[in-house]
């Protein structure tokens, strides 16, 4: 064991090692979430410039989130048999080469569409181990009483990534062409994958930690073992996989991700087009527009992940300071229905910032999966809930489409929105149950 020889005494400072994971971690998933959404920034002016229509666009779009569900279980399958920092880094390098490939779509003699949705498929699937991997890292590396608000901080990344790189990849389109968005976003996943790959170890194998801080991290529930060579994970086994989709609690969990993302991808895909619309904005109006809720959800998600692990701390139950948050800030979130009623811009601004605050503070689902995952199949339970929460991101999208077809109107497609908030409310409470650790050992 690399701390073995170690400052051990019971006067030690910890260290502050895991502070410095988390915010790579962070860093990681804002470049993963820059990623996904290039083709959305560089879209409309490579599909001017290679000749592609609605549809074909529609589906190169499509394409990530259907391989990015697929991918989830064989993705947790490898963290549990390889290990956290040998998967996710192959990860980061691997959706960083395909994301370059794009920007060379219509320079081969290859058929445009076909290169792009497959290069976006394979994105997709090589992006599946990223947040299964962030909630493994949480797992070893951090307390109980820290976990809401180091699961927030990783999750919090999505809407930082919007207010962080939006801008870039804009001036980038406009200044130097929609190609250099993929080169210059791939060199900077390449580079973060070098970064991940130095710096993230297991706990007991990091050079920079000391035997207090392990102390620390250990006695407050963090499996610091849990990368630790010679203690790899059983073997999968379709019985596991049985028991962990029967068991009610994390069925109750699963549903409840699946609700709240609902919200999370009516504002990635629909909310834009809902602004210039229903609601008259142009579009680099909407675009400003849209800015505000995001940088609200992210300081919604830092708040959120500090209240519940304070809960944790005044109370020492885990159902309080997970679904206290939980319930409040899904009830902000309910808002958003609101905004079918009102008639002024700002008005539906507002309500959509309360909505996303409200949102970042009930987004607790990855910290609920730290206190809850068992030890033997982390990744497994964890690409679970990830799959099924991200089948979101398949649905929304067509149903709201529907709606809007069929009615004319947004109005009840916030109302299914909003609907969903609630229902998230229904999952954590009512189906899931009290939240404990699954265990899957005979």
């Amino acid at each position: 064991m690399v701390v073995s020889g170690k400052e051990s005494t019971a006067t030690a400072k910890p260290t502050w090692v895991r502070q410095r994971i988390i915010a790579l971690i962070f860093l990681i998933t804002t470049i993963n979430y820059a990623d996904r959404s290039t083709f959305s920034i560089a879209g409309s002016e490579a599909s001017r410039e290679l000749g592609l229509d609605a549809v074909q666009t529609g589906f190169i779009l499509s394409a990530f989130a259907w391989a990015y569900v697929a991918a989830q279980i064989p993705a947790g399958l490898l963290l549990d048999r390889f290990g956290t920092r040998k998967v996710y880094t192959i990860a980061i390098a691997s959706w960083s080469v395909l994301t370059m490939l794009q920007g060379f779509a219509g320079l081969f003699a290859l058929h445009v569409f076909a290169m792009l949705f497959v290069m976006r498929l394979l994105v997709g699937a090589a992006e599946a181990p990223s947040f299964p991997g962030n909630a493994r890292l949480v797992i070893a590396w951090f307390p109980g009483s820290e976990r809401g608000t180091a699961s927030a901080i990783f999750n919090s990344a999505q809407y930082f990534s919007l207010v962080a790189f939006a801008p870039l990849m804009g001036w980038l389109v406009h200044s130097f062409g929609w190609r250099s968005v993929f080169w210059v976003m791939g060199g900077i996943g390449l580079a973060g994958a070098a970064t991940f790959w130095r710096y993230i170890r297991s706990p007991v194998q990091h050079p920079a930690i000391n035997r207090a801080e392990l102390d620390l991290i250990e006695q407050g529930g963090g499996l610091i073992h849990m990368d630790e060579s010679g203690r790899a994970s059983r073997a999968p086994s379709l019985r596991d996989m049985r028991r962990l989709l029967a068991n009610r609690m994390l069925a109750g969990i699963y549903f409840g991700q699946y609700c709240i993302n609902v919200l999370t991808y009516f504002f990635v895909t629909w909310f834009p087009i809902y602004l210039v619309r229903e609601r008259g904005m142009n579009i680099v109006e909407a675009g400003f527009a849209a800015a505000l809720p995001a940088l609200c959800g992210f300081a919604g998600g830092l708040v959120g992940g500090y209240a519940s692990d304070a809960l944790l701390k005044r109370t020492g139950s885990l159902d309080i300071a997970r679904k206290g948050p939980l319930t409040v800030g899904m009830v902000m979130a309910s808002a958003i229905i609101a905004c079918a009623f009102v008639e002024s811009q700002w008005q539906v601004i507002a309500l959509m910032a309360l909505a996303f605050f409200g949102k970042g503070v009930a987004s607790l689902g990855w910290a609920v999966m730290s206190d809850v995952a068992p030890r033997e199949q982390s990744g497994v339970a964890n690409g679970l809930f990830n799959m099924f929460g991200n089948m979101a991101g398949i649905v929304t999208p067509i149903v709201i489409g529907y709606i809007v077809a069929t009615t004319g109107s947004f109005d009840w497609a916030l109302g299914f929105v909003g609907l969903h908030c609630l229902l998230t409310i229904v999952a954590f409470l009512v189906i899931a149950g009290p939240i404990r650790r699954v265990t899957l050992a005979d």
